[in-house]
C-alpha cells in the first residue's frame, strides 16, 4: 500500500553553477578525485556545494578517459550584483579543483555546460598553480590550460560556463525502522539519477535545519520539532507522526525547475512501496529561504 503524501511543498532558491567534466587514466583516482571535490555540501553556511551527476564511459569524454559530471553550486547574493555572485563561485571553485582534482595523478578537467550565462576564466585561479610556467594549448578541440607539475601536467580547460538553477529543494520521507531509512534512500537516489541534469549534495540527509537559529554564528540548526528524539521533551511542539522514529531528507539541485520536479517525483514514487516508511512530506519555511515552492500534490495530483 502506498503511503501518505502530506499536502504541503518544498521551498528552494536561486543558485549559480558550473558543470564540469573530470577525466583521468585510474578509476580509483576518478573516484577519489570526485568524491573528495563534492563532499562538502556547505553553501549553507555561504561556501559552495557539489554532488556528481552521473559517470562517463571513455565515449562520452574529450579525451577519450573515463570520468564524471560534476556540478558545483554557488549562493545568488540577494541584493547584490550578480557579478559579485559569480566572482565567489569562482574563487570556491577554485578552492575544489585546486585541493581535491588537480592534485590526484593524470587528471584534467573540462567545461559540460551547454547553454551557459557566461564564462569564467580559470587562468588566475588555477592556471597560475604553475606559478608563470604554464601555457595555453589546443587541445582535443578545446582551449585548456597546461599547468605543469611534480606528476606530468595537469589540464583544465580555459573558460568554464556557469548558468543560474534551482537549488535546495527536497522530500522528506518518514520511517519507522532503520532499514527503511537507507532502503528507501538508496531507491530514491538511484531514482533520481537517472534524470539529467541533477544532483543530490547531501545523499541520504539525517539532519534536516530550519533557517532560525539560538547559535546564528554556527549557521542553520536542527529542525528541532521533527526530532523524533525530542518527541516527549516537546510535547505539542513535536511535528513527529506516532510511529515515525526517523525523518531522513533528500536534497536536490538542478539546471531548472522543470528538472527538480521531475527528480523529486521519480525520487518520491521509488520510495512509497518500501516497508517501514510511513509518510512523505517536505521542507518549506513560509518564504523565508526561497522563491520556488513545488508542491507535492502538484507532483503527484
Amino acid at each position: 500500500m502506498k503511503v501518505e503524501i502530506e499536502d504541503t511543498y518544498s521551498e528552494a532558491f536561486d543558485g549559480l553553477y558550473c558543470r564540469v567534466i573530470v577525466t583521468a587514466d585510474d578509476e580509483e583516482v576518478l573516484k577519489r578525485a570526485t568524491e573528495d571535490a563534492t563532499a562538502t555540501p556547505s553553501i549553507v553556511i555561504g561556501r559552495t556545494e557539489g554532488g556528481i551527476e552521473r559517470w562517463l564511459s571513455e565515449k562520452e569524454t574529450p579525451d577519450g578517459r573515463k570520468g564524471a559530471i560534476l556540478q558545483f553550486w554557488g549562493g545568488i547574493g540577494k541584493g547584490k550584483p550578480l557579478e559579485d555572485s559569480v566572482k565567489k563561485l569562482e574563487v570556491e571553485l577554485s578552492y575544489r579543483i585546486r585541493q581535491d582534482i588537480l592534485v590526484k595523478p593524470f587528471t584534467a578537467l573540462f567545461d559540460a555546460l551547454l547553454n551557459p550565462d557566461g564564462k569564467i576564466d580559470m587562468m588566475e585561479r588555477v592556471g597560475r598553480c604553475g606559478d608563470g610556467f604554464e601555457w595555453g594549448e589546443r587541445l582535443y578541440g578545446r582551449n585548456m590550460i597546461v599547468v605543469p607539475i611534480m606528476v606530468s601536467n595537469f589540464l583544465v580547460e580555459r573558460q568554464l560556463g556557469y548558468a543560474k538553477g534551482v537549488m535546495g529543494t527536497n522530500f522528506w520521507y518518514m520511517c519507522k525502522t532503520k532499514a527503511a531509512v537507507m532502503e528507501a534512500g538508496r531507491k530514491a537516489l538511484k531514482a533520481i539519477h537517472q534524470i539529467e541534469g541533477v544532483i543530490t549534495p547531501f545523499d541520504i540527509c539525517s539532519a534536516g535545519s530550519k533557517p532560525e537559529t539560538n547559535f546564528p554564528w554556527i549557521g542553520p540548526t536542527t529542525n528541532h520539532p521533527y526530532c523524533p528524539t525530542l518527541k516527549e521533551k516537546l510535547g505539542r511542539e513535536s511535528k513527529v507522526p506516532e510511529v515515525v522514529n526517523y525523518i531522513p531528507e533528500i536534497v536536490i539541485n538542478g539546471t531548472s525547475i522543470e528538472t527538480v520536479k521531475e527528480a523529486m517525483k521519480v525520487g518520491i514514487q521509488s520510495v512509497r512501496n518500501v516497508n517501514g516508511v510511513v509518510k512523505i512530506s517536505a521542507g518549506n519555511y513560509e518564504g523565508k529561504l526561497g522563491r520556488h515552492k513545488i508542491y507535492l500534490r502538484e507532483l503527484f495530483p
